[in-house]
């Protein structure tokens, strides 16, 4: 069974489900993502772990209190440190993803207390890169062709440059109809996540000395090599002294994979 809140945050109401019973396990979205994104992983993972998924601010069913702002990876890890902590769990096994991965790396930065341990798939982490500056500037210029040409133009100009413009990472023909319903929702995050997530998120450098101490495995999807975020992954666990581990699919294993990448999942986590 899932039971469905809300949690009054700074700025924003958070819309929060948890399922299942055992150590609790939070899955964090990425990009104009929410809880849906995660319900083929959740299903599976439900049995064995209290899956909390949630909303994050400006997206979906988590509504801002005033007009949207800029939006940094700090405010968002703030906002799951006040979800964790107003379930009141132990510390909770993080599955962060993409830009949700971002999120987990600083909430496990900042409050390192509340996390049994963190699997961060494929963070893009473009700060890292000796190339940075050149990510920088195109971050820019996608940005400014959302304000432009809009959406459509904008998130083909990402996509494209991401390596995510076909394969795994598309969403399902004919899906279900909690994934269909999830799709339109997020689809209406486009807005909000290009104006005021993108820039923030790939301006974000974790701090690599705190996190070398830090319960951490970075992920990487086994069908994403060629993909930037694969990069940006190898070169953080190369960062932290550690080998990436291999996960199904590519940057939406979870979508395509749901099964293997659950198991997968939890085979990672009984290592802590």
């Amino acid at each position: 069974m899932t039971t469905t809140d809300t949690l009054r945050v700074p700025g924003a109401t958070l819309h929060y489900e948890v399922s299942g019973a055992g150590p609790a396990l939070l899955l964090i979205p990425g990009g104009p993502a929410d809880s849906g994104v995660y319900a083929p992983i959740r299903s599976v993972l439900s049995d064995r772990y209290t899956v909390i998924t949630y909303d994050p601010r400006g997206l979906s069913r988590s509504s801002l209190d005033g007009e949207p702002q800029d939006t940094t990876v700090q405010t968002f890890a703030q906002d799951v440190h006040e979800l964790l902590a107003a379930i009141n769990t132990d510390p909770a096994y993080v599955l962060g993803s993409s830009g949700g991965a971002l999120v987990g790396l600083e909430l496990v930065t900042r409050y390192p207390e509340q996390v049994r341990a963190l699997v961060a798939h494929e963070p893009p982490l473009t700060r890292l890169l000796d190339d940075a500056d050149e990510h920088a500037r195109f971050a820019g210029e996608v940005y400014d062709t959302y304000r432009s040409e809009g959406v459509g133009p904008a998130m083909g100009k990402f996509l494209a440059a991401a390596g995510l413009e076909q394969g795994a990472s598309q969403p399902p023909v004919d899906p279900p109809p909690e994934m269909a319903e999830a799709m339109a929702r997020m689809q209406g995050n486009l807005d909000f996540f290009l104006g005021h997530m993108w820039l923030p998120l790939g301006g974000y450098t974790p701090d690599i000395s705190r996190l070398r101490s830090l319960p951490i495995t970075v992920a990487v999807g086994e069908a994403s090599e060629g993909q930037l975020a694969y990069r940006t992954a190898v070169v953080l666990a190369e960062r932290l002294g550690k080998e990436p581990t291999v996960f199904p699919g590519d940057h939406s294993g979870f979508l395509s994979h749901p099964e293997t990448f659950a198991r997968r999942l939890d085979e990672v986590l009984g290592t802590y």
